[in-house]
C-alpha cells in the first residue's frame, strides 16, 4: 500500500476521516475532561465508534498481515483517542495474524498514552489470548512486567488472566500479587481486588484464602470479596 500526503498508510486515514466525519465538539469536552485531559477526543461516543468501525473492518477488511504493525502503530500515534479504541480493537480481530514476537510491539501500546481504559482492553483482550497462543511465552514475558517498575506493565501482569477462568494458573496470579500487594498505587491496587473477584466466580475458596491469608490493601480486599458476596447471595436466593 501507498502512503498518503501526510505520511499515514491508507488504511489508517480512512479511518481516520471516516471518524473525524463524525466529530462532535459538543461530546469531545466531557470525554477529555473525564480523562483528565490526557487526550484529545473526536467526541464519538462508544456505541456509534463501535459501530462505524464494525462498518469500515466490514467494507475495508482488516490491514495485510505484513502492515499490522505499522498500522496499529500509526493510529497509535494519532492525538485522537478513539483511534487507540479502533486501534486495539482491530489488533484484538487480527489474532490469526499474530507471531511470536508481537509482544515487543505491543509492549509499546501499554507504555505510551497509558490509562485504564486501555491497559485493561490490552490485558484481557490482547495479551491474554496472545498468551494462550504462544505460551511459551507466557511465564517470561508477564514475570518482567511483575517486575518492571512501569504501573501499567505490573498491572497488566495482574490482569491478562482475567478471563482465564478455570484455565487460570493460580501460582502465576499468586505470585503476582505478593510483591505488589503493598503498593500504594490505587491501579494496582485495584487491578488485585479485581484479578480475584474475577477468579471468585470460579475458585472462590482460593479467593478466601488470600484474602485472610495475605496482607491486602482494604481496597483489594473489598473488591475481591465482591465476588464472593456475589457468589453468596445467588446461593441464599436458590
Amino acid at each position: 500500500m501507498k502512503k498518503s500526503r501526510n505520511n499515514l498508510l491508507p488504511y489508517v486515514e480512512g479511518i481516520r476521516q471516516k471518524f473525524a466525519h463524525h466529530r462532535n465538539d459538543f461530546n469531545a469536552g466531557p470525554m477529555k475532561k473525564y480523562m483528565r485531559d490526557q487526550f484529545e477526543f473526536f467526541g464519538i461516543k462508544s456505541v456509534l465508534r463501535r459501530e462505524l468501525s464494525k462498518e469500515y473492518i466490514k467494507f475495508v477488511g482488516l490491514p495485510p498481515a505484513n502492515e499490522l504493525e505499522k498500522t496499529v502503530l500509526q493510529l497509535w500515534d494519532q492525538p485522537e483517542r478513539e483511534l487507540q479504541y479502533f486501534a486495539m480493537e482491530l489488533l484484538a480481530a487480527s489474532k490469526k495474524m499474530w507471531v511470536a514476537t508481537d509482544m515487543k510491539w505491543i509492549e509499546k501500546l501499554v507504555i505510551a498514552k497509558s490509562w485504564w481504559d486501555t491497559v485493561d482492553f490490552l490485558a484481557s483482550n490482547v495479551a491474554g489470548p496472545w498468551f494462550k497462543k504462544f505460551p511459551g511465552k507466557k511465564e517470561k514475558i508477564s514475570a518482567r512486567w511483575n517486575a518492571s517498575e512501569n504501573m501499567w506493565l505490573q498491572r497488566m501482569s495482574i490482569l491478562f488472566q482475567l478471563k482465564y477462568k478455570s484455565e487460570t494458573d493460580r501460582k502465576i496470579l499468586r505470585n503476582y500479587i505478593l510483591p505488589l500487594m503493598e503498593s500504594k498505587e490505587f491501579f494496582i491496587r485495584k487491578a488485585i481486588g479485581w484479578a480475584l473477584r474475577e477468579y471468585a466466580k470460579t475458585d472462590p475458596k482460593f479467593v478466601i484464602k488470600q484474602v485472610k491469608e495475605l496482607p491486602l490493601s482494604p481496597l483489594s480486599k473489598k473488591e475481591a470479596m465482591k465476588g464472593i458476596e456475589r457468589i453468596r447471595m445467588r446461593e441464599e436466593v436458590q
